[in-house]
């Protein structure tokens, strides 16, 4: 239930990452209430940081897989833009920035190593 409450900061995120005119969103069927009330609120944040008005329609056939632990899925542009701003999601992407200093911790400085990703 924490994470869900989340779904309006990760819908405005997601918003900001897009900066499209026209937006569909995706949750998981149970948080579908949780994202209607808290769309308002984050569509209000949103247009006070862009200056931009943009659509907003909630999928209500299509929902993320129920074994998720919350967030959201935008998409615009017909599915060509997604931004899948899940929990998921961002722990993979916290894992990947990680990678460089746990190889580091483990392994210690390499002076040949040209790239640090």
């Amino acid at each position: 239930a924490v994470v869900s409450t989340q779904s309006g900061h990760y819908g405005r995120e997601g918003l900001c990452q897009l900066l499209e005119p026209n937006v569909l969103i995706q949750c998981r069927q149970k948080d579908l209430q949780l994202v209607k009330e808290v769309l308002d609120k984050a569509l209000k944040r949103y247009t006070e940081l862009s200056k931009l008005d943009v659509v907003i329609k909630v999928d209500e056939k299509t929902f993320l897989a129920s074994d998720i632990a919350g967030g959201v899925q935008l998409s615009a542009r017909d599915g060509k833009l997604l931004v899948t701003n899940t929990l998921e999601a961002r722990l993979d992407q916290i894992v990947k920035q990680k990678i460089p200093e746990v190889r580091t911790m483990l392994y210690g400085n390499n002076p040949n190593r040209r790239f640090f990703d």
